[in-house]
């Protein structure tokens, strides 16, 4: 378990750095959007480009910011059973839900996402909107995010495999359950 532990050590500060680069997204967006609706009703001026760059920015909270949440164990989970289970219980459902259903899905929109950006980085793909940008940048989060999501799921799974089998990995591992405020 040792070089496994190593590797989810190392998935989780990867995304522990790019779930910060994350939150500074939606800080950057905010100003953006601030200073558009500024500009926009304050001089009458308007710019495509910066409308798109608070898109991107929204595109790169969500796809970037999705494996720092899972790894928060922040993310969101059909709490029928959960929270009436176990802790050895929660593990096991965590480690069935990671092999059968997150897995297999991140993965393959992972690799499906690719070819998208792929077309677009090939064709040189641009906003249709006058002064628009390049749809390339953007479209390469959606791999980037799906394969940062797939690692920390394997993360994740490692984690609980090493505490069904007694080992307490250096990482808080979180299966406790909370309900969420309402």
């Amino acid at each position: 378990m040792g070089p496994l532990l190593a590797f989810s050590r190392g998935v989780d500060r990867l995304n522990a750095v790019v779930g910060k680069f994350a939150d500074w997204a939606v800080l950057l967006s905010c100003i953006i959007s601030a200073g558009n609706a500024f500009v926009r009703y304050g001089i009458s001026y308007s710019s495509n480009a910066w409308l798109e760059v608070q898109w991107y920015l929204f595109g790169a909270t969500v796809m970037l910011g999705a494996s720092y949440t899972l790894f928060r164990n922040e993310h969101v989970r059909v709490d029928l059973l959960y929270s009436a289970v176990s802790e050895r219980t929660r593990l096991w459902i965590d480690v069935f839900g990671f092999i059968f259903f997150m897995l297999p899905a991140v993965m393959l929109l992972a690799w499906m996402t690719f070819p998208f950006f792929l077309d677009s980085f090939v064709r040189g793909e641009g906003s249709p909107n006058a002064g628009g940008l390049l749809r390339w940048p953007v479209k390469i989060l959606m791999p980037i995010g799906f394969f940062l999501l797939s690692l920390q799921g394997l993360s994740e799974l490692i984690k609980r495999v090493a505490l069904l089998r007694g080992i307490r990995p250096d990482a808080e591992v979180v299966v406790e359950y909370h309900r969420p405020e309402q």
